[in-house]
């Protein structure tokens, strides 16, 4: 497995990149950045790596390793060895339609063979929870899934998706590797922590939570943040949701507010609740995040059965990113230690990140979430 890697920052950048990556002929690249990166390179590229596959998507910030960068475009390509690359796309409109999405992916990805789907998702008409139970209804649950939501610089009003064919709003699509020589492992932590008593979920429908012990959602989350609530949806990053059980034990998720319904009083979170289950508010520090992410990488690396070198897919969540600030760096300098320079580092800064837990093939949407897909590939003997 060839990996190659170019930030882009200004325009002669491209052309660059093009002259740079002539005689590498990859079969995937990848892409996160602004919008006008992704529809650029999607020009620059048409017609010059068929049969390759593009993917990509809009972020919050990119991830390489140079670090984060905003308002950039992190393009890597991988040439594998004996590893097949098929791309599927689908069109998402409506959040309602996020498991048909889904669905309608897993139909273009025959199941022989298939060792990961890495899929990419509009961040903001989409139910992550949806999209994965859709790929899972046609896939089945022995295949590994990864990938994560596009964001938007955290403004929260449109995102977009890169395929082989253009950029688009309304859109879901994800490559599908296929190879007994392809390796993958992958891990998933937070670093948040819960504060405040846990509240009984008492009505939701999906991903919208609209009652909690009783009273409307949004009243009671604005009464815990307090001056914060002004800033809705934004602020929502900062103050989380602990998924909990119907003992109210910890199940290890975390949902994100992605918008608020004030006619309803309701709370849209990016992913499904339980609805027989429990919420509890959650916060951190910057060091208990890199701790996160340092441990996120640990598990990765754990689980990772080849010593060559390869590739780590890291996503993860904008609000991450808001609470660390300037240190933002510093989780992903703390990736890169654990694999000791033995992984090109590629990702971006989500709406939603898409990975089982740790030791598991169960996907599941994370919110607020380091997570990483680290991918090697053995080399075919003589």
């Amino acid at each position: 497995m060839r990996v190659i890697q170019t930030v882009l920052r200004q325009a002669s950048d491209l052309a660059e990149m093009l002259v740079a990556w002539g005689d590498v002929k990859p079969q995937l690249v990848l892409a996160f950045g602004s919008v006008h990166w992704l529809k650029a390179l999607h020009t620059s590229l048409a017609g010059q790596l068929a049969p390759g596959a593009r993917l990509g998507c809009t972020s919050a910030g990119e991830i390489s390793n140079q670090g984060v960068t905003d308002d950039s475009c992190v393009v890597t390509g991988i040439r594998f060895e004996s590893v097949r690359v098929l791309a599927a796309s689908a069109c998402l409109a409506q959040m309602s339609e996020s498991f048909a999405a889904g669905q309608r992916l897993g139909q273009q990805l025959p199941k022989a063979g298939l060792r990961l789907v890495w899929v990419l998702g509009q961040g903001i008409h989409i139910n992550g929870s949806a999209l994965i139970a859709g790929l899972v209804d046609v896939l089945g649950d022995q295949v590994l899934i990864t990938g994560g939501l596009a964001g938007d610089g955290a403004a929260f009003k449109t995102s977009f998706v890169l395929d082989n064919s253009g950029v688009h709003p309304d859109r879901v699509s994800c490559v599908g590797l296929y190879g007994e020589q392809l390796q993958v492992a992958h891990g998933s932590f937070g670093g948040w922590e819960q504060f405040g008593p846990a509240r009984k979920v008492t009505r939701c429908q999906d991903n919208v939570l609209f009652e909690l012990d009783g009273e409307p959602a949004l009243e009671i989350y604005k009464r815990y943040l307090g001056d914060h609530a002004r800033n809705l949806p934004i602020s929502g990053l900062l103050f989380l949701m602990a998924m909990l059980g119907q003992d109210q034990s910890d199940v290890g998720l975390i949902r994100t507010i992605l918008g608020v319904d004030e006619a309803q009083g309701s709370l849209i979170l990016a992913g499904d609740i339980d609805p027989q289950g429990y919420l509890r508010l959650m916060h951190a520090s910057t060091d208990a995040l890199v701790d996160g992410a340092e441990t996120a990488a640990r598990l990765a690396s754990a689980c990772a059965s080849s010593n060559a070198e390869g590739l780590a897919l890291l996503v993860s969540c904008v609000g991450r990113k808001l609470v660390m600030g300037d240190r933002v760096d510093e989780e992903v300098e703390a990736v890169a230690d654990v694999f000791r320079q033995k992984a090109t580092l590629a990702g971006f800064y989500s709406y939603g990140e898409i990975c089982p837990m740790s030791g598991a093939l169960d996907c599941k949407l994370h919110n607020q979430t380091m997570t990483i897909t680290y991918l090697t590939e053995i080399p075919v003997t003589q």
